[in-house]
């Protein structure tokens, strides 16, 4: 009889304490978190999301094949934390020069491409040149010299 009630103690305690966990892991709506807020964005659009820069960061990580601590400084209170807002990493202004790059040259060369209907139309993106690696990968492309005078520059649009 003893053991009987023993299991019994058992189960109620086990229903209670699962049913207190579930309880305690449900917040109130106006508990939960707000959303991120960005700070010290200088390339992305004012509209970005926290949610859209962050996997657009996820992106430049496997460019690069590096992480966070790459371009983001560490924070001084906690250094096992990373100071995102922070400038102090000079990688950060590097990489928001190469963002300002790629855009241009996407608007400026990339977009003026005429492609059919069946082509996708190609970007330039950071894995085009870095393909997994923090530097530039490789050395850009020698071409053979222009027998006489080499060809004019492109037209310039005004």
């Amino acid at each position: 009889m003893f053991i009987k009630q023993r299991k019994k103690v058992l189960v109620i305690t086990a229903i209670t304490a699962i049913s207190a966990l579930m309880v305690l892991s449900f917040k109130p709506i106006d508990q939960q978190q707000e959303p991120k807020t960005l700070k010290n964005i200088k390339v992305f659009p004012a509209t970005a999301t926290f949610k859209e820069v962050d996997k657009a960061m996820d992106g430049f990580k496997v460019a690069l094949g590096v992480h966070c601590d790459y371009c983001h400084a560490h924070s001084k209170e906690n250094p096992r934390k990373m100071d995102m807002p922070s400038d102090e990493n000079h990688k950060k202004d590097i990489a928001r020069d190469m963002m300002r790059m790629t855009e241009e040259m996407n608007k400026k060369f990339i977009s003026q491409i005429p492609h059919d209907d069946t082509a996708k139309v190609q970007m330039i993106t950071c894995n085009t040149c870095h393909r997994g690696a923090p530097k530039p990968f490789g050395q850009p492309p020698v071409y053979p010299k222009w027998p006489g005078n080499p060809p004019p520059p492109p037209p310039h649009e005004k």
